[in-house]
């Protein structure tokens, strides 16, 4: 299991660092020359219009796309993702706009899908209900959700279908978390939990990147704000030296560069 990382003694290192990242889909160039990085206990705002390549990036670093050209490193070490399950080796989670939960499962179930926890071998192995339904309550503790392991997902509010999501990508413990949308399509209520849980993340060392179009969420709880605009990263600035009209301008092209 991948530790938690605290800010105080790793200083300003770089868990994440990308390098000259591009992207191209025949002849789309969805990224051109993208540099990102951010350090533990961190949170940065990606933000953009739609087309920008917010989800293009954070899909290469969750090994969903292989860049067409660039360098990932992590913790400092020069990078491969090519799937998935190795971005999960290098300690990165991401939690996609559309949650990808089994409706008919229950918030353990969810948590522990493709990663259940077994006694025995072979045609002998048993599921252990009781183990995984004790974890996944701690995991719903930590982010102060009410949400209980035997829940349907399928009777969930959106901020308790974002709790499951969320309490997944803890299960290994990650050293950085991609959240794209995450307060898309959900109560103001349900936003301020989500809200709360990424101040959480922060205060456990984590590393969060949000992709969102929401202008208030990254000012709440981002550290820093990056902006693509048509496959070009055009600013990345501390949310203490930038304003939402500023901000609103480089999306919109109203501003070149910051």
């Amino acid at each position: 299991m991948v530790g938690f990382y605290h800010t105080g003694n790793l200083g300003s290192m770089k868990i994440l660092e990308l390098k000259n990242i591009s992207k191209s889909f025949g002849a789309i160039h969805a990224l051109e020359n993208v540099d990102l990085d951010i350090t533990p206990g961190e949170a940065l705002g990606l933000m953009g219009d739609n087309g920008a390549g917010k989800s293009t990036l954070v899909k290469i670093v969750a090994g969903n796309f292989s860049p067409t050209n660039g360098e990932i490193f992590v913790a400092g070490k020069k990078t491969s993702i090519s799937n998935p399950l190795e971005a999960r080796n290098h300690g990165i989670e991401i939690v996609y706009q559309d949650l990808k939960l089994c409706n008919n499962l229950t918030a353990s179930a969810n948590v522990f899908l493709g990663r259940e926890i077994n006694s025995g071998f072979g045609f002998f192995s048993r599921l252990k209900h009781t183990a995984m339904n004790d974890r996944a309550a701690e995991l719903f503790g930590e982010l102060k959700s009410e949400t209980r392991p035997n829940d349907l997902v399928e009777r969930m509010s959106g901020g308790q279908r974002q709790a499951v999501a969320l309490a997944r990508t803890r299960l290994s413990d990650p050293k950085i978390v991609l959240l794209d949308e995450p307060t898309a399509a959900i109560s103001i209520r349900q936003v301020a939990e989500i809200l709360a849980r990424i101040k959480q993340l922060k205060e456990t060392g984590h590393a969060v990147i949000l992709v969102s179009h929401r202008m208030m969420d990254v000012f709440e709880v981002c550290d820093r704000v990056a902006v693509l605009r048509r496959g070009n990263k055009i600013a990345d600035k501390p949310i203490a030296n930038t304003n939402p009209e500023e901000v609103t301008g480089l999306i919109t092209g109203a501003l070149e560069k910051a």
